[in-house]
């Protein structure tokens, strides 16, 4: 048996062992720990699919795989994250809590249709779940560690109905963005990519946690552009 075809499918397991940290974390009130969770899970996500190509072993199996843990680490993981968040400034037993419930709901209906899309081979219709789980997962770090940002406009009622409602429509809008995932490593292949890799790594070194957000909205803008240029 050749070990190496196993390879990728291990790397999507361990995308769905961090996310299940991160939901443990969220249980347990460690909100900061959640948020790292996430985060490391964007990782192995990254690169199952890279190695699968590099290796030339890609599969249905691996395909599904990659959707159910993608489920686990960026729809229900963010989603518990936020309840458990917005119980904490909101208020326990309160109807805004389970706002936070559109997040798994629509991250489930957004990889359903990634994956029976034929228009999403090459790039994106929507913010990807792992893109929103990013984001979603700085807001506890943005409270605690931010100094851009006071704190107080960081947890206002409204944001937690407003923030999962917006991933929710986010993750399933019509609107084209180009895809994150490399193909291969070559500059001519993904000048683009790269390009904004050394964005967001500008935006990270000089705004923090802060950042994450910019990425978002410059991705977003980036998509917008680029469909208008084609």
């Amino acid at each position: 048996m050749n070990l190496y075809r196993h390879l990728p499918n291990l790397i999507t397991l361990s995308n769905l062992a961090l996310g299940m940290l991160a939901i443990i974390s969220s249980l347990n009130n460690e909100l900061l720990w959640a948020a790292t969770f996430i985060a490391l899970a964007t990782v192995p996500d990254f690169l199952d699919g890279l190695v699968a190509r590099l290796l030339n072993v890609s599969s249905n199996i691996g395909k599904d795989l990659d959707s159910l843990a993608d489920l686990v680490s960026f729809g229900v993981a963010p989603g518990v994250l936020v309840f458990r968040l917005s119980e904490q400034f909101v208020g326990s037993n309160h109807w805004i809590n389970f706002v936070s419930i559109l997040i798994p709901v629509f991250a489930a209906l957004r990889l359903a249709k990634f994956n029976n899309d034929e228009r999403q081979t090459e790039e994106f219709y929507g913010l990807t779940t792992t893109v929103t789980a990013l984001w979603l997962s700085t807001w506890p770090l943005l409270i605690e560690y931010d100094p851009f940002l006071p704190d107080e406009w960081l947890i206002q009622p409204a944001l937690f109905v407003v923030i999962p409602v917006f991933s929710a429509f986010m993750m399933n809008a019509n609107i084209r963005l180009f895809s994150l995932k490399f193909k291969n490593l070559s500059w001519h292949d993904n000048q683009l990519r790269f390009a904004f890799l050394i964005l967001c790594i500008g935006y990270l070194a000089l705004f923090l946690f802060l950042g994450v957000s910019l990425i978002l909205i410059t991705y977003i803008v980036l998509s917008v552009i680029r469909n208008f240029a084609k």
